[in-house]
């Protein structure tokens, strides 16, 4: 029997897909074998972007780089990451005021599934601040968010805006 791929999950709504989710994903790639980012539905969020137009985003974000996927879902994390044989779940934190909620989240995963683990990774110093609701934002009032997004992600974002406003 072969050895097996550590296969690791990064699920978030990506909406859209920040510099700081990039660097989280990268740091994963160094870790793992292969990881899988999967972007949320969502729906009770009310994100700013559709799904599939989240999956353009973070296609075109890690075009780039080897080893990665990207799915849609809107089921359990933890039926995902089985489906595709992945035992760890990347979730990203920037400051305490996530670990509460990640902490919980990873007890909760784990109760679903033990053989889950959840490995939190935090990025570099530069992107701590960046979240998709700050860069959200800062789109509602046509700001500058270019340092914040990856340069595909902010082509995107920019010619979705010029086609609102024809």
């Amino acid at each position: 029997m072969g050895i097996m791929k550590k296969i690791a999950l990064y699920p978030g709504t990506f909406d859209p897909i920040t510099n700081g989710h990039f660097d989280i994903i990268e740091r994963a790639l160094n870790l793992f074998d292969e990881v899988i980012v999967a972007v949320a539905l969502s729906a009770d969020k009310k994100p700013m972007y559709m799904l599939d137009e989240r999956i353009v985003m973070v296609k075109a974000a890690l075009m780039g780089l080897k080893n990665v996927t990207v799915v849609g879902f809107d089921n359990l994390t933890v039926e995902l990451a089985k489906s595709n044989n992945a035992t760890v779940l990347i979730r990203g934190l920037r400051a305490v005021s996530d670990f509460e909620y990640e902490l919980q989240l990873g007890y909760l995963n784990n109760s679903l599934d033990e053989e889950i683990e959840t490995v939190y990774l935090m990025p570099k110093l530069q992107h701590a601040f960046i979240s998709s609701s700050i860069v959200r934002n800062l789109l509602k009032f046509n700001a500058k968010t270019e340092h914040l997004v990856p340069k595909e992600v902010q082509k995107i974002i920019a010619e979705k805006k010029s086609c609102i406003l024809q």
